[in-house]
């Protein structure tokens, strides 16, 4: 039986732990490509022993973030141009067909009022320079419009490309931070098409703001 904590919820292994904790450091950029991670300093950072680390590195190296050395250490592995690549034609290819979908299916009025939320919650995060929050806000802004598709196969592969997009758009704003207010403007027209029901001019500009990832590549 699984211990829970007061609250009835799974208490959350030492493993798990460690593997969030470095994975989310990685999308971040906290750990850049190339860097060499040792599982001391993870066993430091989160005062727990050195056997669920190494576990959570060889998940991660599973996943594909990380490359085990001997000696205990890990290096993080850059996205491949190829692979990141791919990513942004994929994500490009769901979303715009999701977003024709969603005006089909005439309920963007329902969608409208969390865009525009979101849209709220990325000036604020842009005047505040926080990167985290505003790419927070551009990751729900994109997942929304693709939710409102009601094309459960499209939320699924969006759901499996999140972690390298993330990761993606980390790298972009640490090359271009000038994105933070170019992405917004983008998104604000991503909006007004759909609030149109210009199915094809919510395609060419999702064409142009895909497109700007690939100045971190």
């Amino acid at each position: 039986m699984s211990m829970r904590t007061p609250d009835d919820q799974p208490a959350v292994s030492a493993s798990d732990r460690a593997f969030h904790h470095v994975k989310a450091a990685i999308i971040r950029g906290d750990f850049a490509s190339g860097t060499m991670i040792s599982e001391g300093l993870v066993v430091a950072d989160l005062g727990i022993s050195r056997t669920p680390v190494h576990e959570a590195f060889l998940r991660l190296t599973a996943e594909g973030l990380l490359d085990l050395l001997s000696r205990k250490g890990a290096i993080v592995r850059p996205i491949a141009p190829s692979e990141a690549e791919d990513v942004l034609e994929m994500r490009e290819a769901i979303e715009s067909a999701a977003a024709q979908r969603a005006i089909r299916l005439g309920d963007i009025d329902t969608l409208m009022p969390r865009l525009h939320r979101l849209l709220d919650l990325q000036v604020v995060a842009t005047e505040n320079a926080d990167v985290v929050a505003y790419l927070d806000a551009d990751d729900e802004f994109h997942s929304a419009v693709v939710e409102a598709s009601g094309n459960r196969i499209a939320v699924d592969f969006m759901g499996r490309l999140h972690d390298r997009q993330q990761r993606l758009r980390h790298q972009l704003v640490r090359v271009r931070p000038e994105q933070l207010v170019e992405g917004l403007a983008q998104h604000r027209q991503l909006a007004d098409a759909l609030a149109a029901g210009d199915g094809e001019r919510y395609a060419a500009v999702l064409h142009d703001h895909v497109a700007s990832h690939r100045g971190a590549l």
